[in-house]
């Protein structure tokens, strides 16, 4: 049997002193052009941790990642620390496992999963069986932020796999894991509700599109993503579907134990923090203050609420949760420490005092003036895909919308500026490919069923599909409706 490959000594001793080298040595090359040696710096630490994620690991590279990020001299380790541990999405992730861990404690997640695989079209076909599941994720990330949704979603499927009785290293495991991951992201660039990219795109190039109008032009081609993610995902993994047995599920659903005082509980604990999560978009074009008034704590406050719930209230003279054993055995650390490195470093590649993205938008624009519209087009499109796959999503709309607005309104080019951004704020959403894409993307390259080589491989697929039907159904589409 061969070795693996991150498993090999020599290769091992090869790897990790380059990447070593790469993450300490880009800030003392001089500055090029205005390229400063701290811009270098920080693209080497992430090109070295790049390497090392997608072959050795994500554990101790991600506490490398921050590590090096701390001597960039503009940045330091107060504002490392502030922007990976101390980030408010590190927290949300943090208390969120927290409270999926305690309903995972209940039966609640089993009778959710069970009565999932008992759906009578489901059980028909292994095949069927996947492209619901993910169908239905992708419905639910229509109205729900793509980190939330992912979290909710993460242990019902673990649950599915252990009924089925499904190894997680199994390829129908993998084939889950990168559909939920790759469907959750898709499902965000198809609406602007609650999902904020595409806003933020067309706020930076102050363009007045209605939310219809956006999800005329982003859901058929998001649709189309969606079915041909699940085409690729299925001949290429070439899942075992005769590995999935509907035989005696229903003999499981008559075995689940009755609904007892801390499952209801938990359940309306959980429930709340999801009403908190969602409420503020429900308001947002109804009645304002109250959206602002919600949207103002952030998602970070709902789980930290339910997380203290769980601790205060006592059934049987007990805790909901202990808090030590939830952090102990609720919380997968390897994938939070791999998200606080990805943050931070997203922090670090937008700093202006680093100085990447004025770079980008001083040093671009005059070049991409001269470019012909259809060249100009694919030269936005490509930018915006390859950006919000290595870096934040929130950056990548605003810079590219707003060099894009810019530019086509210096100049006499035939371009669509609304389609345009609407392609720009919707492709914002498919981060797909790398672990600092978004952090559920970071979550699935650290499971047990996919490794970051395979997240970056499928997901370099969907980039390429994702520009194809960008220029083939979106573009058209915002033609005919703007």
């Amino acid at each position: 049997m061969k070795t693996k490959l991150k498993d090999n000594k020599i290769f091992r001793l090869i790897i990790i002193p380059i990447s070593l080298i790469l993450c300490f040595v880009g800030q003392f090359i001089p500055a090029v052009n205005g390229f400063s040696s701290e811009a270098f710096g920080v693209l080497f630490i992430f090109l070295g941790v790049l390497i090392l994620w997608l072959t050795i690991g994500i554990d101790w590279p991600s506490l490398l990642c921050i590590f090096a990020l701390g001597f960039i001299p503009s940045f330091g380790f107060a504002k490392v620390f502030t922007t990976s541990f101390g980030n408010s999405t590190f927290i949300f992730l943090l208390f969120t496992f927290i409270c999926t861990y305690a309903l995972s404690k209940t039966s609640f997640i089993k009778r959710v999963a069970i009565s999932f695989i008992n759906f009578k079209l489901a059980r028909k076909n292994g095949y069927l069986f996947i492209f619901f599941f993910l169908l239905a994720s992708l419905i639910l990330g229509l109205f729900i932020s793509p980190s939330v949704l992912f979290l909710v979603l993460l242990p019902i499927l673990n649950e599915i796999l252990d009924i089925l009785n499904i190894d997680k290293k199994d390829r129908i495991s993998k084939v889950l894991m990168l559909g939920l991951g790759f469907s959750v992201s898709i499902s965000s660039g198809i609406t602007p509700i609650a999902h904020v990219f595409p806003v933020l795109a067309m706020n930076a190039a102050n363009i007045d599109v209605s939310t219809f109008e956006y999800i005329g032009l982003a859901f058929p081609t998001g649709l189309i993503l969606f079915l041909l993610m699940y085409f690729v995902l299925i001949l290429f993994i070439k899942p075992d579907i005769k590995k999935i047995k509907f035989d005696n599920l229903t003999k499981l659903k008559d075995e689940l134990p009755k609904i007892n005082k801390k499952e209801i509980i938990t359940l309306i604990i959980f429930i709340t923090i999801l009403f908190l999560w969602i409420l503020p978009s429900l308001f947002e074009y109804i009645y304002e203050p109250i959206y602002l008034f919600f949207n103002k704590y952030g998602t970070a406050m709902p789980p930290i609420l339910g997380v203290l719930a769980l601790c205060i209230i006592r059934i049987d003279n007990e805790p909901i949760i202990k808090i030590d054993d939830a952090f102990k055995n609720g919380v997968p650390w390897g994938s939070l420490i791999m998200c606080a490195a990805t943050l931070c470093l997203g922090e670090a590649i937008k700093s202006d005092s680093i100085g990447i993205i004025p770079y980008l938008e001083n040093n671009l624009g005059p070049l991409l003036i001269s470019l012909p519209g259809i060249v100009l087009l694919i030269v936005f499109i490509v930018w915006a895909i390859i950006q919000t796959n290595l870096s934040s999503n929130m950056v990548t709309a605003t810079l590219v919308a707003t060099v894009a607005s810019t530019i086509l309104l210096s100049t006499s080019t035939s371009i669509n500026l609304n389609a345009l951004i609407c392609i720009i704020g919707m492709l914002s959403s498919f981060a797909f490919a790398t672990p600092p894409a978004m952090p559920h993307i970071a979550i699935i390259s650290s499971s047990e069923s996919c490794s970051t080589k395979d997240v970056f491989i499928y997901g370099l697929i969907l980039m390429l599909i994702a520009v194809i039907l960008s220029l083939l159904i979106a573009y058209p589409l915002g033609l005919l409706i703007f």
